[in-house]
């Protein structure tokens, strides 16, 4: 899928991520499926771009965002070059009574501790 984001610096894709996680808040709270699922097609072809990089680590500083949206697709994008740092984020946000991150952290810690999700 070409959405024409392989001529952007590392930082302009970090940036689109970021954007694109808010909107996806904002589609989730409003219950607009559509738009979220169009959100994130967009948000993977951003970390497939990060990885091909090799730069997924640029993601990081976000793992500190204020937005619980964006700590949680931050953590999910950097299981694998991050794991500590990002299970951290998971665990913290599965705890919080923010729904539905919470509920979605927690089933994400039951699927990594089954081993039935794997870090990209």
């Amino acid at each position: 899928m070409k959405m024409g984001f392989e001529n952007l610096s590392i930082e302009a894709l970090v940036e689109r991520f970021e954007q694109i996680c808010l909107e996806q808040d904002q589609a989730l709270l409003s219950d607009k499926t559509k738009s979220y699922n169009k959100l994130y097609d967009e948000m993977r072809v951003i970390r497939t771009e990060l990885s091909t990089m090799h730069a997924r680590a640029a993601l990081m500083r976000l793992l500190e965002h204020p937005n619980t949206q964006v700590k949680y697709q931050t953590a999910m994008a950097t299981l694998a070059v991050a794991p500590v740092e990002a299970r951290r984020v998971i665990e913290v946000i599965s705890k919080s009574a923010q729904m539905p991150y919470a509920a979605n952290a927690r089933e994400t810690l039951r699927n990594l501790d089954s081993g039935f999700l794997k870090p990209p």
